[in-house]
């Protein structure tokens, strides 16, 4: 065995424990799934936010929604805030850091649409200020966050939180709630034609 050897079984332990721990979380995750769905079969649509390896969750959620996720059905609306460097650069520059998801939410966002934050520690103060703003804007908002939900805690109408003290094993285990919301949203749609 090699040098690494030891280390890497006890990060995959971790892994697979903090993964294996969701299964007391099936109630939530299928709240958000629910709710979910729900936006989407009312003509709403879903927007995505995170900053770093949230980021890319972010966008992976949002790309699955509008290609697909493991079958062949209509494409369904869904814009991760974070995937236009332009106008992250342009919120950033003019208003600030804090600003880049929310200012993003009052021109793209609608009430009945829904907010979908990914955080490892929920300490972000952009997520904090979208939710706020998401919130008086009529979305129903969402948040997967790790750690004790730092102060994104209780401020959505959905949260799961992954205890966890590791950020990647958090993400890890955030990437399996979101693919199961997707499999659950791609379920209620089967049946559209594309």
């Amino acid at each position: 065995m090699g040098e690494n050897s030891k280390w890497m079984r006890d990060a995959i332990g971790v892994s697979a424990a903090t993964i294996g721990a969701l299964a007391d979380s099936v109630d939530a995750i299928e709240a958000i799934g629910q709710a979910v769905v729900g936006v989407l079969k009312a003509g709403g649509k879903i927007l995505t936010a995170g900053n770093g390896g949230s980021a890319a969750e972010a966008l992976h959620m949002s790309e699955e929604f509008v290609g697909r996720f493991r079958h062949n059905r209509r494409s369904l609306p869904a814009i991760s805030l974070v995937a236009d460097p332009t106008a992250l650069t342009c919120i950033g520059n003019d208003f600030g850091f804090d600003y880049i998801f929310s200012r993003q939410i009052e021109g793209l966002g609608c009430e009945g649409d829904a907010l979908v934050l990914f955080s490892s520690s929920g300490k972000a103060a952009n997520l904090q200020q979208a939710v706020e703003v998401a919130r008086g804007l009529g979305l129903i908002t969402i948040a997967l966050l790790g750690r004790d939900g730092g102060p994104l805690a209780g401020r959505c109408d959905h949260e799961l939180i992954v205890v966890g003290a590791a950020t990647e094993r958090i993400q890890e285990a955030h990437q399996v709630i979101l693919h199961l919301i997707l499999d659950m949203t791609e379920r209620a749609f089967e049946v559209d034609d594309v």
